[in-house]
């Protein structure tokens, strides 16, 4: 993680599998152990998104990036009815709630918040519980079930030395492009939420660490020695895979469905062959068996048919379970 940067992960199980079928031959266990020995830790550094950063990270992060979020998010907290005030009284409450290593549900969060005279109704809760996370107060520990829990971000993560801001953004940029590249500043902008100034100045600070290329005059960076951009012959995204998420020109992955993508496709679990975005993907599962299908946008060649259902195999390793496939082409989708 420490390499990759960030991985976003509202949707925990698709993290899982974001990061598993990175590493070959792991297994879900292998990435929940990451979680559980508090390697990787889960908060709100970027976009007013859930994503997964190396502890020894995250303090850093929040601090580069979280408090343009806060601001961001001021219209917001003005109809929630989130004052400053209200943000103190939580931060008083929440901490004599998780002081001495403890930790919260999110429901009993909310309840605690409620014991204390603050009403987390509709979105206040959640919006609460963000903007503490954003300050470094707090952050997501071990799930309880299928529960995420939140502690204190002083009890979770060690402490870590100060960057400066320049050094921050030159640590945030070299993990980018040698994770992400080839990318643009404009992709490096979009992941990680930054003015232009600020990425001008990451650009500037990261480029002895950098290779840059120009292509049908685009700027590309990428870290030295760096291996290309791609997926295995197929791959089965989760929602929200850095893939696509983590830049703002799609082109390369979406081909001539940039122009008319299916809706919510960013958000949707993806069959990438050779790197193209070729259909979605879905599993019900049992105890013991999960059934993957695969939905074609347009027909597939027998090698697709192949590489995907290669890619079901591997998913299927990863969390244990026999597969069955299912092959399918969604007409709707054909060029």
């Amino acid at each position: 993680m420490a390499w990759f940067g960030a991985v976003q992960a509202q949707d925990y199980r698709g993290f899982l599998w974001a990061v598993g079928q990175r590493l070959a031959a792991s297994v879900a266990a292998d990435v929940e152990e990451a979680i559980a020995t508090r390697a990787i830790v889960r908060t709100w550094p970027m976009r007013r998104t859930l994503h997964f950063v190396a502890a020894a990270d995250a303090r850093w992060m929040l601090g580069l990036l979280a408090a343009r979020l806060v601001r961001s998010n001021a219209g917001r907290y003005r109809q929630l009815e989130l004052e400053a005030a209200t943000f103190a009284r939580s931060r008083k409450v929440l901490a004599r709630a998780l002081a001495g290593g403890g930790r919260l549900t999110r429901p009993a969060a909310y309840a605690a918040l409620e014991r204390g005279g603050i009403s987390p109704e509709g979105q206040r809760g959640i919006h609460i519980l963000a903007h503490l996370a954003q300050e470094g107060m707090i952050c997501f520990g071990a799930r309880e079930g299928n529960q995420p829990t939140f502690v204190l971000l002083d009890d979770w993560v060690p402490a870590a030395p100060r960057l400066s801001r320049e050094e921050a953004l030159a640590r945030l940029a070299t993990m980018y492009f040698r994770s992400h590249g080839p990318a643009t500043a404009r992709d490096f902008a979009w992941w990680a939420g930054l003015p232009a100034r600020d990425v001008a100045a990451a650009v500037v600070e990261a480029a002895p660490a950098l290779v840059r290329e120009t292509h049908a005059g685009r700027h590309y960076f990428t870290g030295p020695g760096a291996p290309p951009r791609r997926l295995r012959s197929a791959a089965l995204l989760p929602p929200w895979d850095e893939y696509l998420v983590a830049y703002k020109g799609r082109e390369a992955a979406l081909g001539h469905l940039a122009a008319d993508p299916p809706p919510m496709v960013i958000g949707k679990s993806l069959i990438v062959i050779d790197g193209r975005v070729r259909g979605a993907w879905s599993r019900a599962a049992t105890a013991s068996r999960v059934q993957v299908t695969l939905e074609f946008w347009s027909p597939p060649t027998d090698r697709e048919r192949r590489a995907a259902t290669g890619a079901a195999a591997r998913y299927g390793r990863f969390v244990g379970k026999a597969i069955e496939v299912a092959i399918k082409t969604d007409a709707r989708r054909r060029p």
